[in-house]
């Protein structure tokens, strides 16, 4: 099967364009099949894996067939660039997965936690001592999709907290409301 665009006076336009487009394409299926693996989704993985493969090897085919169009190997490196941009932003979209959002107060968490639970969330404290003195340190496992409203709620009771979001890889009990 061959991939051979006839010759004719669009094409030392149309390939770099075609070419963009398939990398941009390979890539963005490339950062989201990474989140996957990593989230441990493996069926669908694959599946974008082949697709992945199959638009990069007529990306690059049309590269091999063009050597001498200097401007496919800038728009190859362009759609490089524009796939890891759109397949973050596909990733922050789809937000699969849960995050651990762990923060640092020197306030009295009981009110938050209050509110936290009658919206749904678990949330658990711990005594610490900060630089400054006592501190109490709140836990929160939320869905990645729910994670700005958790941080406004955290920035409206202490715009001073410190505050660390982590990937979770598997949770034992995920609180059904959330």
């Amino acid at each position: 099967m061959s991939f051979v665009i006839p010759q004719n006076d669009f094409v030392p336009i149309l390939i770099p364009i075609l070419i963009f487009l398939a990398r941009a394409a390979d890539v963005s299926m490339a950062a989201v099949r990474i989140i996957f693996v990593s989230r441990g989704i493996r069926a669908l993985a694959a599946i974008i894996g082949f697709f992945e493969m199959l638009v990069w090897l007529i990306g690059i085919s049309q590269i091999m067939q063009n050597l001498n169009n200097p401007i496919s190997y800038i728009a190859f490196a362009g759609g490089f660039s524009m796939g890891t941009f759109v397949g973050i932003t596909i990733e922050r979209k789809i937000a699969i997965g849960n995050l651990a959002v762990q923060f640092i107060t020197n306030k009295n968490p009981a009110s938050l936690l209050r509110y936290f639970r009658s919206k749904g969330y678990g949330a658990t404290t711990i005594d610490g001592q900060g630089t400054a003195g006592p501190v109490k340190i709140v836990f929160v496992i939320v869905r990645r999709k729910l994670l700005d409203n958790v941080l406004g709620i955290i920035k409206k009771f202490d715009q001073g907290a410190f505050y660390t979001i982590e990937d979770v890889r598997g949770v034992a009990r995920l609180n059904p409301v959330i």
